[in-house]
């Protein structure tokens, strides 16, 4: 294990929030299971349906219930313990057991395969793993190691499992309150491992604190919030922007029950929190132009009264109508998508964070600036290095890599600031704009380096494209690789649409080369069959790209692509 002490953090940063032991998870917890007993705390909705609610004192009693049987188990303090499950109650619940039994959660992504499953419990040395729905079913159980303890959640697959229910059903609940202080470490996170195997970023409950705080503070946060549970709880934004912030300000959390009824359980949730990331925002867009074309939404928005009525019932349909506060993170946002949501009435924002310093930037609301993902959180410092990376110190700043201290102490600089390998650009008033990964630039065969990212976002704003790669090392011109969106894919199955399609795309490539440097122009689009999917190794379980993967999949086509000449190409012709 490599961690840097809390005591060692650097405090000389006078704008450091003060946290005092309310502003810890756990001890959040034991205030409103006393102050809030009956007021409910987690909605879980069930098959056919039936939603299940938990007050705060129910949930506590189970997590306490939980928390004895751990116990029991006289594993040494500070053992690691599993959360391999899609977001639902009982992942919070199982969280706070493991704090209250003395040990450290480590959450795991419910999309992953078996293989990188067994990789995270083994590397962490995990003793037990608590178990729900996922991604790959049976499958991604089957990564289990032998020799640590399953724990089933209700949502689990069937199997030979010591359950939730039962477990809860024959313990008493663990008395009094055990603290866990501020420097104590409070999770394992693992980075999605984008270019490799992915590493185990410690972090301290202050850490897990920090934000929470800030944000109540910046949007002014209160128990009256309500927020919908979807995005991985194995990944930061959700863990700290959702589940932490609740647990600080003693808010009300509902759950998804499938992708199939996101949209009914928004409308129940009725969130007036709402975190996303780029792919589902743009997937909510091409709903609405299925329904509606953007032509027509343009000429109804330009009429004052029709055109916020208009974006009101749209924001209904979709379940945000009742969202005062929305943020987006995880990848670039493009500019065009944030403004659309903003005409519609959304007030959409952008964050920055990384798994190793947690969120560091947050558009404030009425603040926003199209194409930056905002200002420094509280006590926050960022600046640009003379390359161009983006280094940032914060008390949110990770302890170390699990077992790895040759990387954890590569990571920092002399003087305390993480490397993020992010390229940035911080302007006079603090706003920062990422214009891509260091690691994620090429040469072309011309010698000059191209930053994928932004190009990207611009083609992206297409609303018939679903995702976007732009490739081209050691080739004379950058060249991209989309998939459609389904209603896409559907609509170019007619001959008519596809040369429609081909036709909205040249243009779009045309006004986006004019807008680029002589070396960045994209000299085609080629239209591939794909979707690209996570269990087909295109997207992290983040929906990041995997870069490599594609490249290497579609780098037998290049030649044919290029010797086309056309602006837009298809991996299959009619």
């Amino acid at each position: 294990m490599c961690r840097r002490e809390a005591s060692e953090a650097p405090v000389e940063n006078p704008n450091v929030l003060t946290l005092t032991d309310l502003d810890l998870p756990l001890q959040s917890a034991y205030r409103w299971e006393r102050e809030r007993a009956d007021r409910i705390f987690l909605t879980q909705p069930l098959r056919g349906g039936v939603v299940r609610h938990w007050t705060w004192a129910e949930a506590m009693n189970e997590a306490r219930r939980m928390a004895g049987w751990l116990g029991e188990q006289n594993w040494e303090p500070g053992s690691r313990i599993g959360i391999l499950a899609k977001n639902c109650a009982w992942w919070v619940m199982a969280d706070l057991a493991i704090w209250m039994a003395g040990h450290v959660p480590v959450p795991v992504y419910p999309s992953l395969n078996p293989r990188s499953v067994r990789y995270i419990l083994e590397h962490c040395g995990a003793r037990a793993c608590f178990v729900g729905a996922t991604d790959e079913k049976e499958a991604a159980i089957e990564g289990i190691p032998k020799g640590v303890t399953v724990v089933a959640f209700p949502t689990a697959p069937p199997g030979d499992f010591r359950h939730w229910a039962a477990l809860v059903k024959d313990r008493r609940p663990l008395a009094g309150n055990p603290l866990r202080p501020a420097g104590e470490l409070a999770t394992i996170i693992y980075t999605s491992g984008t270019t490799g195997q992915p590493k185990g970023v410690m972090h301290h409950f202050l850490a897990l604190s920090y934000f929470a705080k800030a944000a109540i503070g910046m949007l002014s946060l209160n128990e009256n919030e309500r927020s919908i549970s979807y995005l991985p709880l194995a990944h930061i934004v959700e863990r700290t922007g959702l589940e932490i912030v609740a647990l600080l300000v003693g808010c009300r959390i509902f759950f998804v029950e499938s992708i199939d009824t996101f949209v009914a359980d928004l409308q129940r949730a009725r969130p007036t929190l709402f975190l996303s990331v780029p792919r589902l925002l743009a997937k909510f867009q091409q709903s609405v132009f299925e329904h509606m074309p953007p032509a027509k939404l343009e000429r109804l928005q330009r009429v004052p009264i029709l055109g916020r009525l208009v974006g009101r019932a749209i924001l209904r349909k979709l379940g945000l109508a009742t969202v005062r506060f929305a943020a987006c993170g995880a990848a670039p946002l493009p500019a065009d998508l944030l403004l659309w949501y903003r005409r519609l009435g959304l007030e959409l924002c952008e964050g920055y964070g990384m798994t190793e310093i947690l969120i560091t930037h947050l558009t404030r609301p009425r603040r926003v600036r199209p194409g930056s993902v905002g200002q420094p959180v509280e006590g926050v410092e960022a600046r640009i290095s003379q390359a161009g990376e983006l280094l940032v110190k914060s008390p949110m700043n990770m302890l170390g890599y699990y077992n790895d201290p040759a990387a954890a102490a590569s990571s920092y600089s002399a003087d305390g600031f993480f490397h993020t390998g992010d390229l940035g650009v911080i302007d006079s008033d603090g706003y920062l704009r990422i214009v891509g990964r260091i690691k994620e630039q090429f040469k072309t065969s011309k010698g000059k380096y191209v930053a994928p990212a932004p190009i990207e976002g611009r083609l992206s704003v297409h609303p018939g494209v679903e995702s976007c790669c732009l490739m081209g090392a050691g080739e004379p011109s950058p060249f991209a690789v989309a998939v459609l969106a389904p209603d896409a894919r559907r609509r170019c199955a007619a001959p008519e649409a596809r040369q429609e399609l081909e036709s909205s795309l040249a243009a779009l490539l045309l006004q986006t080369n004019a807008q680029l440097d002589p070396h960045e122009r994209v000299a085609f689009i080629a239209i591939v069959d794909g979707p690209w999917t996570i269990a087909g190794g295109h997207l992290t379980p983040t929906l990041k790209l995997r870069r490599a993967a594609l490249e290497s999949c579609y780098h037998p086509f290049i030649e044919t692509w290029k010797n086309l000449g056309r602006p837009v190409v298809w991996e299959t012709e009619p």
